[in-house]
């Protein structure tokens, strides 16, 4: 049984606003839309099966399996 590995773009993605917390930080340091950001974080939590963030209005809190990814 073969799986998929995440693609890069989500991976950075979610690197990027864990160690930012915050989509739009993390946009404005790929040059993205914090809406891509958001796209690719969601592309990554639904390939693993797992809530990597708690969305707060302005602020993403990491989730432990988001730290433990991270």
């Amino acid at each position: 049984m073969s799986r998929r590995l995440p693609s890069l773009s989500s991976l950075r993605a979610f690197e990027a606003a864990a160690r930012l917390g915050s989509a739009k930080r993390a946009a404005e340091e790929l040059s993205v839309t914090p809406a891509a950001i958001s796209h690719q974080v969601r592309q990554l939590e639904d390939e693993l099966g797992l809530a990597l963030f708690v969305r707060r209005p302005r602020q993403l809190l990491i989730t432990p399996p988001g730290a433990e990814l991270q």
